[in-house]
């Protein structure tokens, strides 16, 4: 017998231009102006950990590094704490990636957001070191709201990848 939360469908092999096209709508939704609303997810840090979890050979530490600072730029931060916080957050991932893909999108959450703590602790660490002052605590929380988005996130970005239904009575597969 199947287990019940697995699909038995298989995934196809994911485009190249569908990663990209991701990851260029997540920093073009990060640019929309939130002011200081707390638990607004950062999207590129979500949709990045996800594709270094997913395609760790296709997206990695570089591509991190330049998403970074195409968000410092865009966000007129300190120049390099996004993508220093991003390459932390994309060697990590990396490294978790074989453990977490055995995991459901549901405790796939649970690794990833100490993860996500970790890579706005070190945006805040860097604007500190800037001489910026404390964001408050409220600022943590969108790392929960992006835990708690997760799963839908993984469903979105894994639909384009999930092979038609056609039975084929031939096929012993």
């Amino acid at each position: 017998m199947q287990p019940t939360n697995r699909s038995s469908r298989i995934l196809l092999p994911v485009k190249l231009w569908f990663i990209w096209f991701s990851l260029i709508a997540a920093l073009g939704v990060s640019y929309i102006p939130t002011g200081r609303l707390p638990g607004v997810p950062d999207w590129v840090a979500m949709v990045l950990a996800f594709w270094c979890i997913r395609e760790p050979l296709r997206v990695g530490m570089g591509t991190a590094f330049v998403f970074g600072l195409l968000v410092d730029i865009g966000h007129g931060a300190a120049m390099g704490q996004h993508a220093l916080a991003y390459v932390v957050l994309a060697y990590l991932t990396t490294w978790l990636s074989r453990r977490v893909l055995w995991f459901s999108p549901l405790e796939q959450a649970l690794h990833v957001l100490p993860v996500l703590l970790l890579a706005q602790l070190l945006m805040v660490v860097a604007r500190l070191a800037a001489g910026a002052e404390f964001p408050g605590w409220w600022y943590f929380l969108s790392s929960f709201t992006a835990a708690a988005l997760w799963v839908p996130l993984t469903f979105l970005l894994l639909l384009p990848q999930y092979q038609p239904v056609d039975r084929d009575d031939n096929r012993p597969i």
